[in-house]
């Protein structure tokens, strides 16, 4: 599935627990879960639902881009979903869900073959 996305600022959450994420609205129905994909053809992962570790029920979609440090607010950008990981589920705490996004980093870049980030 892919489609094109406008990125808006958000909380700031994922930067500061050292993962940054291009926030979009949902324009179609996709299936909550945690994919891998491509945002502009880089290698990333798709979040997409609502953050239950943090109360929230609004339904959304975030990107990680692998090794990109960029901003992007305000731009268009295609997201590819290629592939679902994991379901979305509720954390006890921000540091376990930290420590579910690096296995789910590692998933990823184990999908795209590359392991540059240690």
């Amino acid at each position: 599935m892919k489609y094109k996305v406008l990125v808006k600022k958000d909380q700031g959450r994922g930067r500061a627990m050292g993962f940054p994420t291009a926030n979009f609205d949902l324009a179609q129905e996709v299936k909550d879960g945690i994919y891998v994909g491509l945002a502009n053809n880089r290698p990333s992962l798709v979040f997409i639902g609502s953050n239950l570790t943090f109360g929230e029920t609004v339904r959304h979609g975030e990107v990680h881009i692998l090794d990109y440090n960029g901003d992007l607010y305000g731009q268009e950008i295609e997201v590819e979903i290629l592939k679902k990981i994991r379901e979305n589920k509720k954390f006890d705490s921000q540091s376990e869900l930290v420590e579910q996004m690096k296995k789910d980093e590692k998933a990823a870049r184990e999908f795209f073959g590359s392991n540059s980030r240690e």
